[in-house]
């Protein structure tokens, strides 16, 4: 079972070895620098502070070990974006699946939001069975700009009275 907390100065290199490898391969393509990292934290935690907030950025645990990271980013008043990102050698168990649960939660109660929608990678369907599991449809696709061109992803919504 994973358990989400929020970020901490320290979580810097774990940072740095969950956007690393294969884990970055529909990101950026690029890894994760320790100053980009610790760059990364104190963003997370100065929008932590922020009234009204508009995101929230968890490190996910197994056990003591932080192996990814999940946010949901109000984009309007009533509609948010989840987004998450494992480390490679954790992929298959499960995690995302339980650490999305856990946010959903939180975006329909405590963030007051009432519609997520999240994508991923055409070449990432495992994270499109992670959405599908958690209670995300299907919706289209969306466009994104990218440094070598514009990419096609997956499109997924969930309302809260679907939940």
């Amino acid at each position: 079972m994973v358990t989400l907390r929020a970020l901490r100065p320290a979580d810097a290199t774990d940072l740095t070895r969950i956007y690393g490898g294969a884990s970055i391969r529909h990101t950026t393509g690029k890894p994760l620098t320790l100053d980009q990292a610790h760059e990364k934290i104190r963003a997370a935690l100065a929008r932590a502070a922020e009234t009204p907030r508009a995101q929230w950025s968890w490190g996910i645990l197994d056990e003591a070990e932080m192996i990814g990271l999940i946010s949901l980013r109000r984009r309007t008043p009533t509609m948010g974006t989840l987004s998450y990102i494992l480390r490679d050698d954790s992929w298959g168990n499960g995690h995302a699946t339980h650490a999305a649960h856990q946010v959903v939660t939180v975006a329909f109660t405590t963030a007051g939001l009432n519609r997520l929608e999240a994508m991923h990678h055409f070449d990432n369907p495992a994270s499109g069975r992670v959405l599908t599991k958690v209670g995300f449809t299907r919706v289209g696709t969306a466009a994104r700009d990218t440094e070598t061109g514009t990419v096609a992803y997956e499109l997924y919504a969930l309302e809260a009275e679907g939940i």
